[in-house]
């Protein structure tokens, strides 16, 4: 009788040993399972400080006060981060995916998306921070074939006109955002989609005074 006994208590303590550890799996597989990033999104505090510095800049240079383009380089190149910022009502009017130079990396490839590189030299291939005023409307022999000359306000960005850097749509640019997928990246251009520059187009045209495009990462 006593090996009997014996013999059920260690049948008893196995079974429990295999359900503890049973338990114990399921406790670290549940927390291996992948943690759900949250999307970023454009930081509206952020914005309407950048708006105001914005509005400052274009009273003091006779530009236009009605709108702006705000490019916050800071975000992901899937996300939309070209602002149309509206000084009247003092938010965003609309928003577009727009694309980065892609320096050494391959031409039109997403490499960059989430660290972007930037330069003012010739042949860098990469994108420039700073102010320009957006100036004569031409022929691109990209996207709808409308571009518009870029001129550089700031030692950061005053080679543009040198660089051929200039404000166009790319047929490669999509209408929605793409996150976590990133833009194509050219040659320093700033790009969007040939809808966005569609509905852009008319709205530059009929500026009365010089329209202010401000590029940062901050």
């Amino acid at each position: 009788m006593k090996i009997f006994h014996l013999i059920f208590l260690v049948i008893i303590f196995s079974s429990c040993q295999n359900e503890s550890k049973k338990l114990t799996d399921k406790t670290v597989s549940e927390n291996k399972k992948p943690i759900e990033s949250k999307k970023p999104d454009l930081d509206l505090i952020k914005t309407k400080k950048k708006a105001e510095e914005a509005l400052a800049f274009c009273k003091s240079k006779k530009m236009n006060t009605d709108f702006c383009i705000l490019i916050d380089m800071s975000l992901h190149s899937g996300l939309s981060r070209f602002i149309i910022w509206d000084f009247k009502e003092q938010k965003i009017s609309n928003k577009y995916l727009v694309g980065h130079g892609c320096g050494s990396n391959s031409w039109s490839s997403d490499e960059s998306k989430d660290n972007p590189k930037f330069s003012n030299e010739d042949g860098s291939h990469l994108s420039a921070l700073g102010k320009y005023q957006l100036g004569e409307r031409g022929r691109s022999d990209w996207g709808i074939h409308v571009k518009y000359l870029m001129h550089g306000l700031e030692e950061t960005n005053n080679n543009a006109l040198k660089r051929f850097i200039v404000f166009h749509s790319w047929e490669l640019m999509s209408d929605e955002e793409v996150y976590p997928k990133g833009s194509p990246e050219g040659w320093g251009c700033p790009t969007i989609s040939n809808n966005a520059m569609k509905e852009l187009d008319p709205i530059i045209q009929n500026s009365e005074k010089p329209l202010l495009m401000w590029i940062y990462n901050e």
